[in-house]
């Protein structure tokens, strides 16, 4: 196998809910292309991702992606070095997608396979946009399925500060905005309808606030609906923009103090959530009053993208060398923390 260096090309696949992304990566961090085909109008009929709509969408889709991503980076199939590819968490049908392709293309091409863990892969996205972060930074990782604060000392070094009880801040905007008839996806809904809003208007819980590092957003969610069944005159655009106020204090607040128990250089958001502006100016503000940096990936690379999927190969690649091409689709998987 050659050297792992700053001259490594990988090739990044990532089809584990409903986007269909593949990206070519120069040492980890030089993103030489990343291509993104997005399911959202297939899904928004039916409110949420349907699993074996997602996984049909991503067999037609990938073969042109991947040729996409490799013509935009202007590069010879023989120049890549490896083919990473999140192997979980996710839907079984769309990973089982991606992991095949790869696999196939690993083996075609005579070069190392490299499973990826799409959490672990998020973690990498703030450096996509800035290679020079200084460690330790706490990581905010907040999207649909997942809530979590990770302790980055360095690529690969990491540790599991708190994390979600019940819903993830992401489940949470869903099911709000669908409760509230915003449609789907329920993040950005929420925010859209938010800006014509009130945030103090209503009051709603920070469960947990004050409890460890750990989140909690079920209760939350159930009061939005207790509230508006109870007010059912009340304006949307209040609810909404008292709602995303509970979840962004709540986000900010813990990512505060996680970073001061670990005194940590700066606070990093990853995650579909992350895109979310208020969340970003929020946590801009605190960690600018903490005299931290604040490390905010750009939009793109926070939604499910291939170009974190790459980056987290090759550190992958680096540390642990390829993985077994037997290597199967993990829904369920989790953020294992290196000892």
């Amino acid at each position: 196998m050659k050297p792992i260096d700053e001259n490594t090309v990988v090739l990044g696949i990532e089809t584990s809910c409903d986007e269909t992304a593949a990206a070519i990566v120069l040492g980890g961090s030089d993103i030489a292309s990343s291509v993104v085909s997005s399911q959202i109008e297939l899904h928004a009929a039916f409110g949420g991702v349907v699993p074996e709509v997602a996984s049909r969408a991503h067999l037609d889709l990938l073969n042109p992606v991947v040729a996409r991503a490799i013509v935009e980076a202007g590069v010879e199939e023989s120049r890549i070095d490896a083919v990473a590819c999140t192997v979980g968490p996710g839907l079984i049908g769309a990973l089982l997608v991606g992991v095949s392709a790869a696999k196939a293309l690993a083996y075609a091409w005579g070069v190392p396979f490299v499973a990826v863990n799409h959490l672990e892969a998020h973690l990498y996205a703030a450096l996509l946009d800035d290679p020079s972060i200084e460690f330790p930074i706490v990581v905010l990782l907040v999207s649909g399925g997942h809530t979590m604060l990770v302790e980055m000392r360095a690529p690969g070094e990491y540790r599991l500060l708190g994390q979600t009880i019940d819903d993830a801040a992401g489940e949470a905007f869903d099911k709000v905005a669908r409760f509230l008839g915003l449609g789907y996806p329920g993040g950005p809904a929420i925010e859209t309808t938010a800006r014509d809003g009130d945030p103090s208007a209503i009051r709603f819980p920070r469960a947990m606030r004050d409890a460890g590092l750990d989140f909690s957003f079920s209760g939350l969610k159930t009061s939005v609906m207790n509230y508006v069944r109870k007010h059912p005159d009340v304006a949307t655009a209040d609810v909404a923009a008292s709602f995303q106020d509970a979840v962004v204090d709540v986000l900010v607040d813990k990512a505060r103090r996680a970073a001061a128990e670990i005194d940590a250089k700066g606070i990093a958001l990853g995650g579909g959530v992350a895109a979310n502006g208020v969340l970003r100016a929020a946590m801009s503000a605190a960690a600018a009053a903490d005299e931290r940096r604040a490390y905010l990936p750009s939009r793109e690379m926070c939604t499910d993208n291939a170009a974190m999927i790459a980056a987290a190969g090759w550190h992958r690649l680096r540390l642990d060398g390829p993985s077994p091409l037997d290597t199967g689709a993990i829904p369920n998987l989790r953020l294992v923390i290196p000892t």
